[in-house]
């Protein structure tokens, strides 16, 4: 042990060593993911999981957890549950945590950044574990969309409203947001079809060649009373074409008419969970190392178009990592809207190939809270697959934010 921390600080000093290097190397600190699971994505109201609120989201996910980690649970410190629609997650998570099998040492919290919330969790055990204030830790992302609850009940204050433009921007329902990036920009309805289809096909080829398997861990849960095993996601939607997709009606016609049901992130329920640890504890305990957690980090733009924040969030992590776009081999963009994600690619100039290989949230659907999760689930999952080493992950956040995390495979 004493070899190794020698290695890592004269590592860390050595002179003209390449930013790509420092990201990729081995060291005894680094954050890392021992166990990326998901459960499948259900139809929010209609779906696999509508019956389950989200407290028993919650707790079948970390069931999963614990029977799949191998891991004493006692020596798990903290559990953080990404989650946007109820005010309630703590109450729910710290429960969950203990009917779980976790014991009463087990903290627990939730963590709110809107669509990023599953991303922010990571982040947060991932800095405790860095700082020192805990060994080991699980970071989620939960979300049941059939509950809802996730609107604002009143304008705000009108200190608020008359301070500036962006202050009282950030009542914009979502869908005008995205009409808005559409026009400001011209990113066409045929352009946001076209996209979508894509989406869609990606999505059911993965599907139907099993790529998502070792990310899905299958749950039975009660669905009008029976139980029911489930282990695919429902969203895809088999044939989804270009000319379909054209017919359908705009969804918020008050705002413009470029986005659609077909082209929007499917309302869906979900939960994805991913635990963390010191490289040198995983190899202590015996824990199978997935990936490296390189870093993350958050930026502000205007509310209106919030869905672009991936163009503001990602430059400025690649840049502190002294890295580029090109250094990436996977890409996971959150796909809250076509005219979002046609402007991320095209701004930051994505080799379309690298991005959402498995189809994105207009396919798979996107449970608020738990995408920034799924997410890294999914694309570490590809990573494997296509023996590629750097996954890029980011969000755009609601009220104009955008989120990137960044992350080294290791199961080449």
């Amino acid at each position: 042990m004493a070899a190794q921390r020698l290695s890592s600080i004269v590592s860390q000093l050595t002179p003209g060593q390449k930013p790509m290097d420092k990201i990729t190397s081995k060291n005894p600190d680094d954050i890392v993911i021992t166990l990326a699971i998901r459960t499948p994505l259900c139809k929010a109201g209609k779906g696999g999981l509508k019956d389950v609120p989200l407290d028993g989201l919650a707790f079948k996910i970390l069931e999963q957890v614990r029977r799949k980690s191998n891991l004493d649970p006692q020596l798990v410190e903290d559990i953080c549950m990404g989650n946007v629609s109820d005010a309630k997650a703590a109450y729910y998570v710290r429960a969950a945590t203990l009917a779980a099998g976790f014991p009463n040492t087990t903290a627990a919290s939730s963590v709110n950044r809107f669509c990023s919330s599953g991303l922010k969790a990571v982040q947060d055990i991932a800095n405790q574990i860095m700082a020192g204030s805990i060994e080991i830790g699980v970071a989620m992302g939960v979300e049941s969309m059939s509950a809802g609850g996730d609107r604002l009940t009143r304008p705000f204050v009108d200190e608020i409203l008359n301070a500036n433009q962006d202050a009282a921007d950030c009542l914009q329902p979502m869908g005008q947001t995205s009409e808005n990036v559409g026009k400001d920009f011209n990113i066409t309805r045929e352009q946001q079809d076209r996209y979508a289809a894509e989406s869609y096909r990606r999505a059911e080829a993965a599907q139907k060649a099993g790529w998502f398997d070792d990310e899905i861990t299958p749950i039975t849960v009660k669905m009008d009373g029976k139980d029911v095993t489930l282990t695919r996601d429902e969203g895809i939607r088999p044939g989804t074409t270009f000319e379909g997709l054209n017919k359908i009606r705009p969804a918020f016609p008050d705002y413009g008419n470029r986005s659609t049901g077909g082209n929007s992130s499917q309302v869906t329920d979900g939960a994805a969970a991913v635990l963390l640890m010191k490289r040198s504890k995983a190899l202590e305990l015996n824990q199978p190392i997935l990936a490296k957690f390189v870093g993350a980090t958050v930026a502000g733009l205007a509310p209106r178009i919030m869905g672009i924040g991936p163009t503001i969030a990602v430059p400025k992590l690649l840049t502190k990592l002294g890295i580029t776009i090109d250094d990436c081999d996977v890409i996971e963009v959150n796909e809250a809207f076509a005219s979002m994600a046609c402007y991320c690619r095209d701004t930051l100039k994505l080799d379309y190939k690298k991005m959402n290989p498995r189809g994105g949230a207009i396919a798979l659907g996107h449970p608020l809270g738990c995408t920034g999760a799924r997410q890294i689930v999914t694309g570490l999952s590809e990573c494997r697959r296509q023996k590629a080493k750097i996954l890029l992950t980011s969000m755009c956040i609601g009220t104009g934010m955008g989120m990137a995390g960044l992350f080294v495979n290791e199961q080449l």
